[in-house]
C-alpha cells in the first residue's frame, strides 16, 4: 500500500507580547517632567535634572516608534498595520501640549518628532533618496523659505537612516549658537541612527530585546 504524502505543518508565529507606546506611558513621562527641576546649579557642571529627564523622554519616544518599524522589517506586521500603529503613537506624542509650565517644554520635545514620524512613513512608502550630503545642503537652503519642503527633505534623510544609511553626526555642530529647526531634525535623524543600531537584535517574535 502506498504511503500517503505527509503534509508539512507550518508553525504559527509566536504571539507578540510587546506593549506598544500608550497614553499611560506618555502621562508618566510628563509627570516625571513636572516633578523635575530645570534650575541650573552654579556649583555643578551637570545638566539640570529636568533637561536630563526631557532627553530620556525624547529617546524613549524615538525607540518606541522605531521598534514598530523594526517589527515591520522583521515581517511581523504588514505595511498597513505598521502605519496604523505609528498613527496611534503619533496621536499621543503630537497631541496638544498641556497648559502651564510644561507647555513650552513639551512643544520643544514635539518639534523634532515631526521628522521621526514623517521619516517612518516615507520609509514604508519606499521612495527616498540616499544622497545624504546633497539632501542636507538642500534642507539648509530650504528651511528659511519653505518649512514643509525642509521637513520633506529631512524625512527623506530619516528614511535613508532607517534603511541603513549613516547620518548625521558630521553635519551637526555642537557649538551652533542658533540652530535652525532643520538642525534639530538632523539631530533627531542622528538619534534615529543610534536607535536603529541598538535595535539590531530586537526580537521579531516577542518584541523583546535579546
Amino acid at each position: 500500500m502506498a504511503k500517503k504524502a505527509s503534509k508539512k505543518v507550518e508553525e504559527e508565529p509566536l504571539k507578540l507580547f510587546y506593549i506598544f507606546y500608550n497614553q499611560e506611558r506618555w502621562d508618566n513621562w510628563v509627570k516625571s517632567l513636572s516633578e523635575a527641576s530645570f534650575e541650573v546649579d552654579p556649583k555643578s557642571d551637570e545638566m539640570p535634572e529636568g533637561f536630563r529627564v526631557l532627553d530620556s523622554f525624547s529617546v524613549d519616544i524615538t525607540l518606541a516608534v522605531l521598534k514598530i518599524v523594526k517589527l515591520y522589517q522583521n515581517k511581523r506586521f504588514s505595511r498597513e498595520e505598521t502605519l496604523d500603529k505609528l498613527a496611534a503613537v503619533e496621536a499621543i506624542v503630537m497631541s496638544e501640549a498641556p497648559k502651564g509650565d510644561l507647555e513650552e517644554i513639551i512643544e520643544i520635545l514635539q518639534l523634532p518628532k515631526l521628522v521621526l514620524f514623517a521619516s517612518s512613513r516615507r520609509y514604508l512608502g519606499g521612495e527616498f533618496d540616499k544622497d545624504i550630503k546633497t539632501l542636507v545642503k538642500k534642507g539648509r537652503e530650504a528651511i528659511d523659505k519653505d518649512m514643509e519642503q525642509a521637513l520633506e527633505i529631512a524625512s527623506n534623510i530619516g528614511a535613508a537612516v532607517i534603511d541603513g544609511a549613516a547620518c548625521c553626526g558630521k553635519y551637526v555642530k555642537d557649538d551652533l549658537e542658533n540652530p535652525t529647526l532643520f538642525d534639530e531634525w538632523l539631530i533627531e535623524c542622528e538619534r534615529m541612527f543610534e536607535a536603529m543600531g541598538s535595535l539590531k537584535n530586537f526580537d521579531e517574535s516577542t518584541g523583546e530585546d535579546e
